[in-house]
């Protein structure tokens, strides 16, 4: 699970520059419910290329330092993000990890598995669920897919996903 040496980035470097664009680009770029996740985006990016424990410890993580910051039941992000992180290292497994399309499909679903998570958790109804996924959580699986993606084909050539097995 080295990184390739000699040249490129470091993946932390990336996942840094990704929590401070969480911080601080997205609340003055759109602070709706629409704008792109970049959290979930370097949970993905970290899960495509971990094995699915450390993935699922990568979302506890993630998902406990947003229980903090969100008024959701405390937990529900921490689940919710562990689900993220498995989830996308085990599918690492089945697509190819380094295809494009691939990397948008998990950014998407990842957005939107953690928020339906988040409302079944927070006591929401089915049709609260249906109510509240459709336009909000679809909006914000297409920005933080097209952003993920963009940062993919930013970093692909400069950290490397596969796994030294």
């Amino acid at each position: 699970m080295t990184p390739r040496r000699g040249r490129g980035w470091p993946l932390w470097l990336v996942l840094v520059l990704l929590v401070l664009m969480h911080f601080y680009v997205r609340p003055r770029l759109y602070s709706g419910p629409g704008a792109p996740d970049f959290l979930l985006i370097a949970l993905v990016i970290y899960s495509l290329r971990s094995r699915p424990g450390p993935a699922a410890v990568a979302g506890f993580i993630t998902g406990i330092a947003t229980d903090l910051l969100v008024p959701v039941r405390l937990g529900a992000g921490a689940l919710a993000h562990t689900l993220v992180g498995y989830g996308t290292s085990w599918g690492r497994s089945v697509f190819f990890p380094d295809n494009l399309l691939v990397n948008g499909g998990m950014f998407a679903l990842g957005v939107l598995l953690r928020n339906a998570v988040l409302l079944l958790l927070s006591g929401s109804g089915p049709a609260g669920l249906l109510q509240a996924l459709a336009p909000g959580s679809l909006l914000q699986a297409l920005t933080t897919a097209v952003a993920g993606t963009l940062v993919t084909l930013v970093i692909r050539h400069r950290v490397d996903f596969r796994l030294d097995e």
